[in-house]
């Protein structure tokens, strides 16, 4: 019908035809600016393999002696052959996802990738295709969006380097040329590892902590290439990220939570919110570790049990000091809507007056408000203010070689002396009559390797073996770390305590030996 003049202007814009505009070969270089931080990029990656069906996961970091090479993830999903990798490297298609599933727009694997690499390559395979492979890179996609076939004898041998992991099938993630990498100094690569890895542990110990809650083996690890090992095996040192629940307390900080609210939202209809309060003064990871405890406070938001935002009121109040203990889960609907909108990188919502309208409406079963339960929230945080409690004194952290989980418990009953290098567990030559030795100027506990198998039941150990051994030297030598002079009494206690542990393990390979006959 023929656009009459001035007709309905305020409400439709007429066409009279359309033309098919393809992207422009620059459209690639916004990929590389995103905003992904590094951590919220490889969880991007992580859902992918989620999706696929994977159980075990490893992030891994390739090094020589000089500098970090390039990083991988290996997960032991569905895979995909090689229409699927043409598929999911393509620029702006949008796939169609499952129900449940963590991925959204398509463009994570391109964007998180390019974000942060020059280089993105996937090897895959499933269980009735070889293992394939393309790669993508910044300039590719500038020339007309060209995507390189990875050669096939080469994404054979990558998917056999991790045969521990990839079986029958999984898929392999490269990023080469990662611009946070080339900045390291030499000689600066182990402490740049060392907090990327601490910040990493921590960002996929929260925004997965459901998943790993239940069952999924996620690793970080790290292999340094100058070795000459062609496995993944012993040689590799692995970090086992643990859950990081912001909701794992054991007791409440008020009987009676968490309660669950119904909040009557515009445009949704009923949204349940589960609100918690912490108890006053925790010191459990999943309350102190994630974050200051500020921004930490507040919504926690989850699509399909992932965590896509840990903290934050959005709109409904500001942050303040007596609200830290209060914290509430709310599951977003599965079917996208107007009112609580995810962003692209699956790191926080943005809700509409909606959403915080109905939250101040909200009520439990009981009829008990939401505005009551932060009232609550700020009562548990005053109540708990004004009680005593012992002060512990600070010690130096704990670091290489000691398992994780026992460091985060450490983490959670001591506090930190600020500025110390943590003190590192390593297995060395040292004379008979020594069970240990103190290297003082690097923080590092020598432990004599000649008695590494009595502590292993005669297995070869990884890096954080002996856990319980390394535990107790390390509550025992702790204090004998950042001193300025060493005194002879301390020296003298070091000395008795080689000569009684000699003894307890000249015991037990006696009472092995008699077990054995």
């Amino acid at each position: 019908m023929p656009y009459e003049s001035g007709a309905n202007w305020q409400y439709d814009v007429p066409t009279t035809g359309c033309t098919h505009l393809p992207p422009d070969s620059g459209y690639g270089r916004a990929l590389t600016n995103q905003g992904y931080g590094f951590e919220v990029g490889v969880a991007d990656l992580i859902d992918n393999s989620i999706d696929a069906d994977a159980d075990k996961i490893v992030v891994h970091f390739l090094r020589d002696a000089d500098r970090i090479l390039t990083l991988l993830i290996i997960d032991n999903g569905n895979g995909m052959d090689e229409e699927g990798l043409d598929a999911a490297m393509t620029v702006g298609r949008r796939r169609d996802y499952a129900e449940g599933a963590l991925g959204m727009y398509g463009t994570g694997l391109k964007a998180a990738s390019l974000s942060h690499a020059s280089s993105l390559t996937v090897v895959s395979r499933t269980k009735r295709s070889r293992a394939a492979g393309r790669r993508l890179t910044a300039e590719g996609i500038e020339d007309s969006f060209r995507c390189d076939t990875v050669d096939p004898r080469y994404a054979q041998e990558l998917v056999d380097r991790y045969d521990g992991i990839i079986e029958w099938h999984g898929t392999v993630v490269r990023w080469d040329g990662v611009r946070a990498f080339e900045t390291v100094a030499r000689g600066q690569s182990d402490q740049f590892l060392s907090k990327a890895i601490s910040r990493l542990e921590t960002h996929l110990g929260l925004y997965l902590h459901r998943y790993l809650q239940r069952g999924l083996q996620l690793d970080i690890a790290v292999w340094d290439v100058s070795s000459g090992e062609r496995g993944f095996g012993e040689e590799v040192d692995h970090i086992a990220v643990e859950a990081l629940d912001p909701f794992g307390y054991k007791v409440p900080g008020k009987a009676g939570y968490p309660r669950e609210f119904t909040a009557p939202v515009e445009g949704l209809g009923s949204v349940r919110l589960t609100a918690h309060i912490w108890p006053a003064k925790s010191k459990q990871a999943g309350f102190r570790q994630i974050g200051p405890l500020a921004e930490r406070q507040g919504f926690y938001f989850y699509r399909n049990d992932r965590l896509v935002q840990a903290g934050g009121w959005n709109g409904l109040r500001s942050p303040e000091g007596h609200l830290v203990l209060a914290r509430v889960a709310v599951d977003l609907p599965s079917q996208e809507n107007n009112v609580l909108s995810l962003d692209v990188k699956k790191e926080s919502v943005t809700v509409t007056p909606a959403f915080t309208l109905g939250v101040e409406k909200a009520v439990d079963s009981t009829g008990y408000t939401f505005l009551t339960y932060l009232a609550d929230a700020e009562t548990a945080y005053r109540d708990g203010s004004r009680r005593s409690e012992i002060t512990r004194k600070p010690v130096t952290p704990p670091g290489k070689g000691l398992d994780p989980k026992v460091k985060r418990v450490i983490k959670e009953e001591l506090p930190e002396k600020p500025g110390e290098e943590p003190i590192s567990f390593t297995w060395a030559s040292l004379p008979p009559d020594q069970f240990f030795s103190l290297d003082r100027e690097c923080n590092a506990v020598i432990l004599n390797r000649a008695y590494r198998e009595d502590f292993n039941d005669g297995r070869r150990g990884g890096s954080n073996d002996a856990p319980v051994t390394k535990t107790l030297l390390y509550l025992l030598l702790e204090d004998c770390f950042g001193l300025g002079r060493w005194e002879r009494s301390r020296q003298d206690r070091v000395d008795y305590w080689n000569t009684i542990l000699l003894a307890s393990v000249d015991t037990q390979r006696t009472r092995r030996a008699q077990a054995l006959s």
